[in-house]
């Protein structure tokens, strides 16, 4: 028998990491995501106590609440996931591709994820490629963290306004960016050099920070594809950072010299 097509698609949707709706939760998560115009808004459940503190972002956002008994949560959550009385199904953003959004415009920064999948370091490092003013955090498709409410929850907002670009081959958007005049730096404990030194070398144009997942690191093709492989200096010889808090570091480090050269 023939598969529906909504079967059909919905599986072709699971395979490439893309989802129908999205459940975002907590206070600041709900609120960023009904103020912003380009979400598409499905379901909202609110107890009393967060209707009175979203008031103004539902009003702007146009979609009705369903006010629910906060013991009988209806939302299809996690059972850890503290949602401070709000939910909001959305469908995930869709924020075009790299060489459209990634278009060098002077001192331009990007952000490249390899295989990162948890959802609480891509979170965190949305939020500080926002801080330091990325163009985009770009990831793949597959094996990397699709939106979801806990990573939402740990962008803290950001995932509403910093371009979260997920990509079928990484190594091949690398190399876009390259022709476009990007320099990709990729980050690994036993890089050649020092991370400032890298940035301090580079004349001026975008520049792009590559990282991995914690454990495995870059894959082989990831980086082979970088122009320089760099190393976060540390004071002893022992402990690493993780993904999310090297993020900020190179992020911090390379907005500073970016900064300088312009």
């Amino acid at each position: 028998m023939k598969k529906p097509v909504w079967v059909i698609e919905k599986e072709k949707a699971r395979r490439e990491g893309r989802q129908d709706s999205v459940w975002l939760f907590g206070l600041h998560a709900v609120r960023d995501a009904l103020l912003n115009p380009h979400r598409t808004k499905l379901t909202l459940f609110l107890t009393r106590n967060a209707e009175s503190k979203l008031a103004d972002a539902v009003a702007q956002s146009g979609i009705d609440a369903e006010i629910v008994d906060p013991r009988k949560f209806p939302a299809p959550l996690d059972a850890g996931a503290v949602h401070q009385g709000a939910a909001l199904e959305v469908r995930p953003l869709d924020w075009g591709r790299v060489p459209e959004m990634c278009r060098p415009q002077g001192q331009d920064l990007v952000v490249l994820l390899d295989h990162v999948s948890d959802p609480h370091n891509v979170g965190a490092i949305l939020r500080s490629a926002e801080v330091f003013g990325a163009r985009a955090v770009i990831a793949t498709q597959r094996h990397a963290a699709p939106e979801t409410g806990a990573l939402a929850k740990t962008a803290s907002g950001a995932l509403e306004r910093q371009p979260y670009l997920r990509v079928r081959n990484l190594s091949e958007d690398m190399v876009a960016l390259q022709q476009m005049g990007y320099i990709l730096i990729g980050l690994d404990g036993e890089g050649d050099v020092e991370l400032g030194a890298a940035l301090a070398s580079l004349p001026p144009g975008p520049v792009g920070l590559v990282l991995g997942a914690e454990g495995p690191g870059l894959r082989e093709k990831t980086r082979a594809t970088c122009d320089i492989m760099a190393r976060i200096p540390a004071a002893a010889a022992f402990g690493s950072l993780n993904v999310s808090n090297a993020a900020a570091v190179a992020l911090y480090a390379a907005r500073a010299q970016l900064g300088a050269a312009g």
